[in-house]
């Protein structure tokens, strides 16, 4: 059995014991990521990226390596910043690809910024190839992202994952990313389109609040930014 075959099988193991509340949980377990990610500012993702990022894509515990060699497969939430706040989040699915400097862990944490419209563009597509269909580079970490020119100007997506502790921008060149319609029909209760969820055009649903919560923490919307300004004057 060759490693594609391997994916595709753990792919559909996977669909077939999946639940709402398992998608419910996924989304909190997403939700934990920014704010572990984030709650350290020197080693975290720079706000100013996340502030001016178009979308962003949180897989959590990602499975690679063990005990199938070379298998990697995860699932996580892509949602998008649209009409001053965040899109509903929409299922998707990360498999095979390298992971650069964390090829060696059991579990990893991913997260994709999409920074520029074009990027956003590419990853409302069903399916894509980081490094292939879309361009991604390893993204910067720590509070200055002002040194980071060529990644804020010139990236249209900046990649991240963390393993056992550590958290580092990552390359996952080769990794196939696309939307997990069965997952999205869970959270939604209907079959929706990838895309229209991303375009805001499908109604929020209320399981993925604790998303929101951490992402306008971080990231600043139109519609959060008042609220997000007051209280940081506040704590000032």
């Amino acid at each position: 059995m060759n490693i594609r075959t391997t994916i595709l099988a753990l792919a559909c193991s996977a669909s077939l014991f999946a639940s709402k509340e398992d998608v419910v949980k996924r989304i909190n377990a997403s939700a934990e990521v920014v704010n572990d990610i984030m709650k350290t500012p020197d080693k975290g993702i720079p706000k100013e990226i996340l502030e001016k990022a178009q979308c962003i894509v949180i897989v959590p515990n990602e499975k690679k390596g063990g005990f199938i060699v070379g298998a990697k497969y995860g699932k996580g939430f892509m949602t998008c910043k649209t009409g001053g706040s965040w899109s509903g989040p929409s299922a998707v699915k990360i498999e095979g690809g390298s992971f650069g400097v964390q090829i060696g862990a059991g579990e990893v944490d991913v997260v994709l910024v999409v920074m520029n419209k074009t990027g956003a563009e590419k990853l409302m597509r069903s399916e894509f190839t980081l490094g292939g269909d879309a361009g991604a580079m390893a993204g910067p970490v720590g509070r200055d992202a002002s040194a980071q020119t060529d990644a804020l100007m010139h990236a249209e997506i900046l990649s991240y994952s963390r393993a056992r502790g550590a958290f580092a921008g990552a390359t996952l060149t080769g990794s196939t990313l696309r939307s997990d319609d069965k997952d999205n029909e869970y959270l939604y209760g209907k079959p929706v389109e990838h895309k229209a969820i991303l375009m805001g055009e499908v109604p929020k649903p209320a399981a993925a609040s604790p998303l929101y919560a951490s992402l306008n923490r971080y990231a600043v919307t139109a519609a959060t930014g008042s609220s997000h300004n007051t209280t940081r004057t506040r704590k000032q």
